[in-house]
């Protein structure tokens, strides 16, 4: 069948740097995928066309670009079901430098990833033998462990286009990793070194929950997900004195007192009510809330039936922790 390619083409030594769009039309097997169109592109039409391949077999990661405006890699996406009005949309994978055509550079991406200290870092003293895992705890890492390091879910990370100093879900999800294995951290297989440090502005609580890392792995590690369960690790580690936890916290105490979320009063809780200067700063928003009609009601009320939403809260948390807070 015959293949239109979109590609987004960029080479810094040209004489006008700028990127620029460029089609090309290759025949491929039916079920060719869009590697192989960009590889017989290379072969037959534009041998200056750069791109990463190695393995074609969605092992090594390295052909990580986005296709149709989403992160993927190339040789697992079948051309066919890639088609979008005729045409296949490729450009360089988001979040890290382009270095030429479809190729970006690493190094943010590696750097962020020893940043987390992705090894086993036991505290105490040394066994006299090896360190012993549960096949359980095994398993429960196996999909974390799956990730190739592709990249694809920091290329569709939005707060990384905002925010080039966040962690980003791949270190996160390697970061996850250590502190779920039970050879990591204090003979109870607590990380408090670990989680201390991911608690840090651009760490764990600067995830907005967009799950575009989910939809882009390609192995199915959900960065999303570990990042959530390394809040949940974080809190049960007494790390709750900082904006995220507090936030988490007011989120959940509002909704399942009321049924609702009181907003006016989540941000005082978040910061801190005593934290003026904090506070201070969120005034221009609060202010353009206001002028907007946007401003939440100063008295919050109890939706009728938030009895109901209580009982959820209470069977999840289980009769002890409903003891606890009542």
């Amino acid at each position: 069948m015959d293949v239109t390619l979109r590609v987004k083409r960029f080479d810094p030594e040209a004489a006008d740097p700028a990127p620029f769009w460029q089609d090309f039309t290759v025949a491929i097997e039916d079920n060719g995928t869009v590697l192989d169109a960009l590889i017989k592109v290379r072969e037959e039409l534009d041998g200056g066309l750069s791109l990463r391949c190695s393995c074609r077999s969605s092992i090594c990661g390295s052909c990580a670009m986005r296709i149709n405006g989403h992160a993927g890699l190339a040789c697992k996406t079948q051309a066919v079901t890639a088609i979008k009005d005729d045409v296949i949309t490729v450009e360089p994978a988001g979040n890290m430098r382009v270095v030429k055509d479809l190729v970006v550079n690493f190094d943010g991406f590696w750097d962020k990833i020893m940043e987390i200290e992705p090894y086993l870092k036991p505290e105490g003293l040394e066994p006299e033998a090896e360190y012993i895992a549960s096949n359980e705890s095994m398993l429960h890492l196996s999909a974390v462990t799956s990730c190739i390091m592709c990249g694809s879910c920091v290329s569709d990370c939005t707060v990384m286009e905002v925010d080039p100093t966040f962690l980003g879900p791949a270190a996160l999800a390697k970061a996850y990793r250590f502190t779920a294995d039970p050879r990591d951290g204090d003979e109870d297989g607590i990380s408090k070194d670990r989680l201390e440090e991911l608690t840090k502005p651009s760490g764990i609580w600067d995830c907005t929950r967009c799950m575009e890392c989910v939809t882009a792995c390609p192995k199915g590690v959900a960065p999303m997900d570990r990042i959530m369960a390394l809040r949940d690790q974080a809190m049960e580690a007494g790390f709750t004195n900082t904006n995220g936890a507090r936030h988490t916290e007011a989120f959940s105490d509002s909704v399942e007192h009321s049924g609702w979320l009181d907003e006016l009063r989540l941000v005082p809780k978040s910061v801190g009510m005593t934290n003026i200067s904090a506070l201070v700063g969120y005034a221009p928003i609060a202010i353009q809330a206001l002028t907007h009609g946007k401003m939440p009601p100063i008295i919050h009320k109890k939706l009728p039936d938030s009895k109901n939403v209580k009982k959820i809260f209470d069977k999840v948390d289980g009769p002890e922790e409903t003891g606890r807070r009542q």
